[in-house]
Order: C-alpha cells, then structure tokens, then sequence
C-alpha cells in the first residue's frame, strides 16, 4: 500500500466517523435511524386508553414510516412533576397527555401557525371547552376527551338493602334523601361506608355547585368561593366524614378510593366518567351509575384531557401533525369508543360503546344539567392551577378540625384574588 492510499484510507475513515456523530448529535440520541424522527411522548392512563393509544400510534406510524412516536408512561399523581422535570431540565417531550393547561401553557406550541384554519380547528368541538385550550388566544392544546363526575354505585349492596336509585332525571334525589338512602344501605345492606369521593377539588366543587356557589365570580375578577354556599358545602363535607358515611382514610389518610369501591364495601363513589373502564373488570359485584344528588340545583363539573405539544423538542411540526391526526373525527371517536370515554367533538357526541353505553348517557345528562358556573371557573386554567393545591389542602384542614370552614374558605379567597391580580 502506497503513502497516498494510505492517507486516502485515514481521510474516508475520519469523514465517516465524524458523519456518525454529527448524525447522533443532530438527532439528540433518540433516533436510531437518522432518516427517522423520534417523538416523546408523556402518558398517564385511568383506564384502558394506555392500549388504544398504542394501538393507534402503530397505525400513524406505519402510514408515516418516517415518524416514530416514544410513548413514556407515567402515573396520573406523577405526570406534571414529570412533565416539570423535562421542561426544566431543557429536554421537553415533543407531546404530553395533559389535565392542567394553564400550568404548562407558557411551554407549550402555539398550535395556530400549524392547522389550515383555528377556527375551524376550534369549531369542531365542545364549546365550553374551549378555555381549557386557548389561552391568551393561543392555541396552546387541543382537547382528547371530555369529562363529567358522576355517580357510581354498588348495585349488590342497594339491592341487599331494598333501596332503590333513581332511573330518570324526574327521580334524582334531593342530598337529604340521597345520605338517608346511603345510611339504609349501610344499616340493611352490610356497607362499610355510603361513599367515598375521589380527592380533588374539582370532585369536591360538584358539591359547591350543587348548592349554588362558585370558586369564581361570574366575570372571574375576584373570587366567590367564601359565599354562604361555600360555607354550608364545606360543613356538608365534614358532616359526611363525622357520620361515618364517608372513610376519613382517603381524604386525611390518602387511601385509594378506587380500590376501597372495588372491594365492594363501599356504597357509591363520587367519581368521573373514565371510571366506566376502570370498573368494568369488577366480577365480585353488580355495579352501575345513577344520578347524583341535588342541593339547590343540579349539577356536574365539565373536564377533559387534552394533548400539548411543547417549544424547543425540535419536532413542533411533527407534533402538531401528530395531534391533528389524533383529534381527527375517525380516530378521536375510536379512542373515545373503545377507551370508554366521552368525545369532545360535537359531531362524535353519540358513539356505539361495547360496555355501559346506558350509563353514558347518565354522565352526559350530568353534563347538560351542569351550573354554567363550573365551567366558566375551571376553563380559567390559568388562575385555577395556581390556588388548586391550597384548596385541597384547605379542606383537609377543615376535616382535621385545624379551620373552621370559613376560615379556610377565606384563606382560599385571598389566594385566589392574588392569582387573579397577578395574571
């Protein structure tokens, strides 16, 4: 071998190695073929979605062989701090399933530049959810699912007691005569507990609405939670933990309420619609959803999950396709529909669910009969995800006897008129 071919073999091995690192670093590690974009994407699931969402990611990808999607399953409790984690520490998912916007709408894609048209893009669903996903009109998510709290019960043990629930929105129970009938249930059907209620405070507002209140003032300038309405739902809260028709173990003790209903000694669950799924492997006991209670009005609370993209993944076109794609009519009501979950779209608002298709419709009334309050305070993402966590921890300090309830509903309000001052 001659000098000079010598040289011409070192010189073609160095470009080739230099190739494959700059290859490497331009894909950050996460591509294995440079030809091929990785996309991470942050996933909790309630239910059975976590295997429909995989599902319909096979189908994109082998339509857009191109795009791979990194689906990084988390914990519902663990997903914003890891979400906070990414996001700090430089390195944000190119998506995220997500409940808080509000809380990450500064990261996120303003997905307006992306879609052929955000009005028409916005039209296609459920217009109280709109705040929810356009902030500072900014298109900054695009809504998955949409959510009710409801009521589901322990058909077994209000059969065993004789008690029977109500069949039609003309039958819904007034609150008094829905903790007599928990307390029968108790007495003559072997429950351990009348209920146990999911701890949040969007589960615990319903009670808030049911009696007339607000966390907000109409116009959302200043709060409204510390009104007679907020005070009297607070003692009803309390009240059901003194009788002992609700566990002090879930609220004070952080027991799953979940697993307290599955074990069928507990009557009914305060809970949302993506609990359909979650229960619908229950073989120990009948169970089903009526209609919640009544205070001065009806009414639920309005949610849902929604998918973000974020600044600075590098990949915002490919995830503002991605959600597109998943938000599509076809593919959005097939994950509703066989997630057992509720469309945001309004024309997928009637799907062909395989399982509790009646008790669907009990959500969706929920939904319908709902103070337009509830939603006009928790669209206000941006004010809400700043006092939420005070709150809960509010209420806990009521049931644990260290406030009184309006003591720490006041607590609550000053809060919320800084967060509101400081927008």
């Amino acid at each position: 071998m001659t000098k000079r071919t010598t040289f011409k073999l070192i010189t073609s091995m160095v470009l080739v190695m230099l190739l494959i690192v700059l290859t490497a670093c331009g894909n950050s590690g996460t591509n294995a073929n440079p030809k091929q974009t990785t996309l991470d994407f942050l996933w909790f699931s309630d239910g059975k979605e976590g295997e429909v969402i995989k599902e319909i990611i096979k189908e994109y990808e082998q339509t857009n062989t191109k795009v791979k999607i990194n689906l990084i399953e988390v914990g519902f409790k663990d997903i914003q701090t890891k979400l906070k984690t990414m996001l700090s520490g430089g390195k944000p998912p190119a998506l995220s399933r997500v409940t808080d916007t509000g809380s990450f709408a500064n990261q996120a894609v303003d997905l307006t530049p992306y879609v052929d048209n955000a009005d028409q893009f916005e039209d296609q669903f459920i217009d109280s959810l709109k705040p929810y996903y356009v902030i500072n009109d900014k298109l900054v998510a695009a809504p998955m699912d949409v959510t009710a709290n409801g009521l589901i019960y322990n058909k077994t043990l209000f059969d065993k007691a004789g008690v029977k629930v109500p069949t039609s929105p003309d039958q819904v129970w007034t609150w008094d005569e829905y903790t007599a009938a928990l307390k029968e249930v108790m007495d003559k059907g072997g429950a351990r507990y009348g209920m146990v209620w999911d701890v949040t405070p969007h589960r615990w507002s319903t009670l808030l609405y049911q009696n007339g209140g607000s966390i907000l003032t109409e116009d959302g300038t200043a709060a409204a939670i510390n009104s007679e309405a907020g005070i009297r739902s607070m003692e009803q809260f309390k009240q059901l933990h003194q009788e002992g028709i609700m566990p002090e173990s879930v609220w004070l003790g952080g027991e799953n309420p979940n697993n307290l209903f599955r074990s069928g000694t507990v009557a009914t669950h305060w809970a949302g619609n993506w609990m359909i799924s979650n229960y619908k492997d229950i073989t120990d006991f009948e169970w089903g959803v009526t209609y919640m209670p009544k205070g001065t009005q009806r009414s639920s609370v309005p949610g849902g999950k929604f998918l973000m993209a974020f600044k600075g993944s590098g990949y915002e076109q490919e995830a503002a396709e991605f959600i597109e794609y998943l938000t599509s009519k076809e593919v959005n009501s097939k994950y509703n529909q066989e997630s057992l979950f509720m469309s945001p779209r309004k024309d997928s608002s009637v799907l062909n669910y395989e399982f509790g298709k009646e008790m669907f419709e009990i959500f969706a009334d929920e939904l319908k009969n709902s103070s337009p309050l509830a939603a006009n305070d928790w669209s206000r993402q941006t004010i809400i995800s700043k006092i939420s966590t005070d709150l809960k921890n509010n209420i806990v300090e009521v049931l644990s006897d260290k406030a009184t309830p309006q003591e720490a509903l006041d607590r609550t309000a000053k809060l919320i008129n800084e967060a509101i001052g400081s927008q």
